[in-house]
């Protein structure tokens, strides 16, 4: 399947609550994935996680960000029409005054070819 390359000013921005439904997706995440917002907000967000993706790599976002702790990372995520693409990601537990919920913004952008290279050969240690 095709990938998409971000480009260097692409900034994709999502909000989810603390089960990972997404709450708020910005205009670059909603046109890279493929999906219209409307086709996202109320969805868990890994309708976009990618197959080749290790559940470890998760495991540790959530572990690390339900502490309260910022997690970053690279991630392989998939496009509406099988496709894919890389991200550098920040996620960053925040909690919702209006909603009193915890709630977890994920901020990403493009990675270098090195550093998904090396992210690739990290995953397939993982499972």
């Amino acid at each position: 399947m095709q990938e998409y390359i971000l480009k260097n000013d692409d900034f994709l921005v999502s909000q989810t609550d603390e089960k990972g439904t997404i709450l708020f997706a910005n205009d670059d995440f909603c046109k890279i994935a493929g999906y219209k917002l409307d086709e996202l907000i109320g969805k868990p967000h890994n309708i976009v996680r990618h197959s080749d993706m290790p559940r470890a790599a998760f495991k540790d976002l959530w572990d690390t960000v339900k502490e309260g702790k910022v997690w970053n990372g690279y991630v392989k995520n998939k496009t509406k029409d099988g496709g894919h693409y890389w991200v550098y990601a920040t996620v960053y537990p925040m909690y919702n005054e209006v909603m009193r919920q915890k709630t977890y913004m994920s901020c990403r952008r493009k990675p270098s070819k090195e550093e998904i290279e090396a992210a690739q050969q990290l995953y397939k240690t993982l499972r």
